[in-house]
């Protein structure tokens, strides 16, 4: 049952990719803040892998940037009225790589930026290390390695 479980999530979460919470769906991160706190703010994951990895954009200028510069402990949470509750808890870094930010750019990021090359465009890459998936009223937890 936690494979069914794990599966749906991972369906999920690649349904959320790029759409901005326009599907009803939303994504929050929660980083730590400077006084140790956790923020957290809705953002729109770029790609993923199932419930392994996701990605995100955002700008180098941001609070989220500084904040993972900071600590790179974060949370990711999806959620849908009730239909399911995702959360997954890791660590988030910053990457700046040419290649990675033309892999990650999707549509409607350029109304923020003037393109993948845009030296304040980055992408947070956030690694799961261990989750807590509630789908169709079934709940599973665990570590990956």
């Amino acid at each position: 049952m936690n494979q069914e479980i794990i599966q749906k999530a991972s369906e999920i979460i690649k349904k959320s990719e790029a759409t901005g919470g326009y599907n009803g769906q939303y994504c929050t991160l929660a980083v730590i803040d400077s006084e140790g706190y956790p923020t957290a703010s809705t953002i729109t994951v770029s790609k993923s892998d199932g419930i392994h990895w996701l990605t995100f954009c955002t700008s180098l200028q941001s609070d989220k940037a500084k904040r993972i510069e900071k600590c790179n402990r974060a949370s990711v949470c999806f959620n849908a009225g009730g239909a399911y509750n995702l959360t997954l808890v890791g660590t988030i870094e910053i990457e700046t790589c040419p290649e990675v930010k033309k892999e990650m750019w999707y549509t409607g990021l350029e109304n923020h930026y003037s393109g993948a090359a845009d030296p304040n465009f980055c992408v947070l890459r956030f690694k799961t290390k261990r989750y807590n998936l509630m789908v169709d009223w079934q709940e599973t937890q665990g570590v990956l390695e």
